[in-house]
């Protein structure tokens, strides 16, 4: 388990805290730089969240919760650092300035990590006196409760640098995935997307509302995707030939012309405005934070559920989750020990 022991946090937006509350709770001290005068409050919400859906997710001791301080700077928050968190906004421009800024400090050795969920490192790295040690680690909202992590490398990001990077992602509890090519959007926004596209599609055609596309995800494939991905899935579904025979079964399917997925519609003020007043309607009067709680609480039963699975095991998510209480189980008893 090879967590840093002094984080960066550059924006502290839904993602930023996110990462400052995944950080927290693995016991390293993190330095937070946005200008927005609201960050702090913001945080601490987020951190109550997230220390209250810990608690429920895993029985084994948390390491004591790591220090948060807030600087006037990036290149503050960056001295001292081995990890620099950059979650801005997608603006190529504003982020290549951060680094310029972060750089002045930052330690030789200290890993840049942008949280962009799109932009190609190679472009983020451009005008870096060090790119070497830039690279995308692209979370999922929550962060603190959801293990992936896709970590890419840029034309000039050193090797060393993303195998240094899997051990700290793995030592806060992720999933790293490597992605293997340098690709706008990397894997799982990709497959998002085409999900997207289609859920604008069927609003847009009435053929559906916001509410009954997303109970087609959490009544339907959303419970296999959640435990079993895309491809085991469908391998089940060809039954005892499996995925040789799924694809023989239903793949002349992909040539009818079922999807809309090279196009997108008009987000115009109509659609946008009906869009709207349903998630409105869906939602009912629950604020952002009830529902951040219902979610989190789903989240957590669901991993625990998994971790349970295939015979105490643990299965997917539920796996890991079962080795990071037994590595945060493990660390507890080192320190006894030593104490």
């Amino acid at each position: 388990m090879t967590a840093p022991g002094r984080a960066a946090c550059i924006g502290g937006g839904v993602i930023g805290a996110g990462w400052v509350a995944r950080l927290q709770l693995n016991g390293v001290d993190v330095v937070i730089a946005d200008p927005d005068p609201e960050t702090p409050r913001k945080v601490v919400e987020v951190l109550d969240n997230a220390a209250r859906a810990n608690a429920a997710l895993t029985s084994a001791p948390l390491p004591a919760p790591g220090r948060i301080d807030f600087a006037g700077s990036a290149a503050e928050a960056a001295e001292g650092a081995e990890l620099i968190v950059e979650s801005l906004p997608e603006r190529l421009e504003v982020k290549r300035a951060v680094y310029a800024e972060v750089e002045t400090t930052a330690a030789p050795e200290a890993i840049v990590a942008s949280s962009t969920s799109g932009l190609l490192p190679s472009e983020l790295q451009a005008g870096m006196r060090h790119p070497e040690r830039l690279l995308v680690a692209h979370p999922f909202n929550p962060v603190y409760l959801l293990p992936l992590g896709e970590l890419v490398g840029g034309r000039e990001t050193a090797p060393e640098t993303l195998t240094r990077a899997e051990a700290v992602y793995a030592g806060l509890g992720m999933r790293p995935l490597v992605v293997r090519k340098e690709i706008e959007a990397f894997v799982a926004d990709r497959l998002l997307e085409a999900v997207w596209r289609e859920a604008l599609w069927l609003i847009h055609d009435g053929v559906a509302t916001t509410g009954e596309v997303d109970d087609a995800i959490r009544f339907g494939f959303g419970l296999r995707w959640a435990q079993m991905g895309l491809f085991e899935t469908y391998r089940i579904a060809g039954g005892e030939a499996g995925m040789r025979h799924f694809l023989a079964q239903f793949g002349p399917c992909l040539k009818w012309p079922w999807s809309k997925l090279t196009e997108v519609p008009d987000l115009t003020g109509a659609l946008v405005d009906r869009i709207a007043a349903q998630s409105d309607a869906q939602s009912g009067d629950r604020s952002i934070r009830e529902l951040e709680r219902l979610r989190d609480d789903n989240l957590v039963a669901i991993l625990r559920a998994l971790r349970d699975g295939d015979g105490g095991a643990g299965w997917g998510a539920g796996r890991l989750l079962r080795d990071y209480e037994t590595a945060l189980q493990g660390r507890a008893e080192t320190k006894e020990g030593g104490a």
